[in-house]
């Protein structure tokens, strides 16, 4: 638990009282917020949509600017690469000019860099223009949740379920939108997200008020500094490879199930409702029952069997393997954002910047690098090599288990803190 003065840690374990029931039918329950609450949670559905649209299109957008594979996993690339860099900036800047002009900022890049990806007329100019949205989403996705909680009516449960829920929702809902307008064209989904980050935009205009600025002003090398916690450290090392694997599946699957946009769209909704779903729901009451660490571990060691399976069954053994992903997927996420914001000393901002900003590289390494293994060896590789980073991360964790179990003995199983930047905010 930490003090409400500095957010920093007491040492005790977090506790519940019945403010923070979230699914108290009182003022402050998750159905009984303010506009300004729905607001941002809506466009934080729209935001994290973003992640997957391109998913179900991308056969589609190699065919239309003639490129290869590899070229258009730079879409990817470019997006979660500015995303890592921008980690250290996000905060930086949210400390200087606020939650709502940092969250509108976030918002009005979306709008731009998207809405010129659709015109775009090479992969080259694509790629480009997905990295300004990448630094949109970051500035947008860092805040959002401090934000929610900020302007939530009673306590901070049923806000931080209701980001949950929009994350869940909008990754489930990102493949589907693509499938939907990417049916057409591929050019679409782009315009498409513009449009409702727009609408998001006005909503956030009007219903939400000026958020507190923080006491102290972050530093860019805050987070970098907060990297020299063991703990933390270790955390955002294990990660790291652990998102080597699932942007594996996110990024690379797609051109191995070769299917149509309706279909692989619908494939990566299953998917999404998975993640969800065990995310909020069941993660929680596995570590309740198993403990954080050990929940992790096998977790891990499921995706890589899971992974394995995807890259040498057949087809419709693939697809199964691809949306029972987001189960493991879904655990995962969950386990490590709350491990990593609070281990170390150093506050939940700070922490959750620097630990972001180590594991976004691999969901930047990974879309790039799994096309290329392909081209060096065959089909069956780049899952082989997911599966074993998945193993990596999981050894990680049993390796430096004693720098992580003070956090796991001592963390109540709940969902993912105040300050947390969600999955990916995970």
């Amino acid at each position: 638990m930490r003090t409400a003065a500095t957010g920093e840690p007491t040492g005790e374990p977090a506790e519940r009282g019945p403010a923070d029931d979230p699914f108290d039918t009182g003022a402050g329950g998750i159905l009984r917020q303010p506009k300004a609450v729905w607001a941002t949670a809506g466009a934080s559905v729209v935001a994290f949509m973003g992640i997957g649209l391109v998913d179900p299109i991308l056969p589609s957008i190699a065919k239309g600017l003639d490129a290869t594979t590899s070229q258009v996993s730079l879409l990817f690339t470019s997006y979660f690469l500015i995303t890592a860099v921008a980690m250290l900036v996000t905060g930086f800047v949210s400390s200087r000019i606020g939650g709502k002009k940092t969250l509108l900022l976030g918002l009005a890049l979306v709008v731009v860099f998207a809405g010129l990806a659709g015109t775009s007329g090479s992969v080259g100019e694509l790629v480009g223009f997905r990295a300004g949205w990448g630094l949109g989403n970051a500035l947008f996705v860092s805040t959002a949740l401090a934000v929610i909680v900020g302007a939530a009516a009673g306590g901070s449960a049923a806000a931080i379920l209701l980001y949950e829920s929009a994350l869940g929702l909008g990754m489930a809902c990102g493949p589907l939108l693509g499938a939907l307008l990417g049916n057409a064209s591929w050019r679409y989904p782009f315009f498409g997200t513009a449009f409702l980050m727009a609408i998001g935009f006005l909503c956030i205009t009007v219903f939400l008020k000026e958020q507190p600025k923080p006491a102290r002003k972050t530093s860019l090398l805050d987070p970098i500094r907060a990297l020299g916690h063991g703990g933390l450290a270790s955390a955002a090392a294990s990660a790291f490879f652990y998102n080597y694997t699932f942007f594996t599946v996110l990024a690379f699957t797609p051109f191995v199930l070769d299917m149509t946009p309706y279909k692989s769209g619908a494939v990566f909704f299953c998917w999404g409702l998975l993640l969800a779903l065990f995310s909020v729901i069941v993660a929680p009451r596995m570590q309740a029952r198993f403990g954080s660490l050990k929940v992790l571990g096998g977790s891990l060691v499921l995706l890589a069997a899971d992974v394995l399976v995807l890259g040498y069954g057949s087809h419709t053994t693939a697809v199964v393997c691809t949306i029972l992903s987001g189960a493991f997927i879904g655990v995962n996420n969950t386990v490590y954002t709350e491990l990593a914001l609070g281990v170390s000393d150093a506050p939940r901002p700070v922490a959750s910047a620097g630990y972001n900003f180590v594991r976004w590289f691999a969901a930047a390494a990974a879309p790039y690098f799994a096309p290329k293994i392909e081209e060096w060896s065959d089909i069956h590789i780049p899952f082989v090599v997911a599966a074993a980073t998945a193993v990596i991360g999981a050894v990680v964790v049993f390796v430096r288990r004693d720098a992580l179990t003070h956090e796991a003995e001592e963390l109540e199983p709940r969902h993912a803190t105040e300050d947390s930047v969600g999955v990916f905010a995970n």
